[in-house]
């Protein structure tokens, strides 16, 4: 079976022989690009890149510039690495369609964990491009949820917590595993935001909301009643 491959973006050299060596130790096939131009012919040449790692600033096209022009053609999966944490340039990134966002400096390992729970999520809804459960339905490529028929407007992370509960269905989850794979590592909070977020969810999703099980001292399952 080929390796996955994944380009990685970055004018700095250590940076990029870093992600590379942890990423490759993982069984991934990674190209390197050194600025946004040579990623953006890189991408056009091998249309078998499954994710990029793109850095926000570079010479010649930065981050941002590479993000716009590689989503007018494509959906493969993006995750943004910037020096700065401000909320403003988070933002940004999702508008532009940016999966993931992450700070640096940051733990390679962590890298190496989103980018797996990204493709994992990615393959599970390419069979079908939308997931079903129970009346619940989602659409990742569109980003669109809907409940028995009817469009229901979701955060950002409330949309990546129900994805996360729907493909992981049937099996309890603990709030550190939830942390872990729906929010940044780097993100500075408790896993009290865990249920802050699955209080607003099932208040969202109605009915339906009966799907998201509380599991006492643990954490939640998704479980679709017969």
């Amino acid at each position: 079976m080929d390796r996955i491959k994944i380009l990685v973006v970055d004018d700095e050299s250590r940076m990029r022989k870093l992600v590379k060596d942890f990423l490759e130790r993982e069984g991934f096939r990674v190209l390197e690009a050194g600025d946004g131009e040579q990623a953006m012919e890189l991408f056009y040449a091998d249309r078998e890149i499954a994710l990029l790692i793109l850095d926000v600033m570079m010479p010649k096209m930065d981050g941002w510039q590479v993000c716009r022009e590689v989503r007018q053609t494509s959906k493969v999966p993006i995750i943004m690495l910037t020096a700065r944490g401000e909320e403003q340039d988070e933002l940004q990134g999702f508008e532009l369609g940016v999966d993931e966002y992450i700070s640096k400096p940051f733990s390679p390992k962590i890298l190496v964990a989103r980018v797996e729970a990204i493709l994992r999520r990615t393959r599970t809804l390419d069979a079908g491009e939308v997931a079903d459960a129970g009346g619940i339905s989602i659409d990742k490529a569109a980003h669109r949820v809907q409940v028995d028929g009817r469009d229901v407007e979701l955060s950002y992370k409330e949309f990546e917590l129900l994805s996360y509960f729907v493909e992981n269905k049937g099996i309890a989850l603990s709030r550190e595993k939830i942390l872990n794979s729906v929010w940044n590592y780097d993100y500075f909070g408790d896993a009290r935001t865990i249920d802050t977020h699955v209080k607003k969810l099932r208040s969202k999703l109605g009915d339906k909301g009966n799907y998201i099980k509380t599991i006492w001292g643990m954490g939640y399952k998704f479980e679709v009643e017969a």
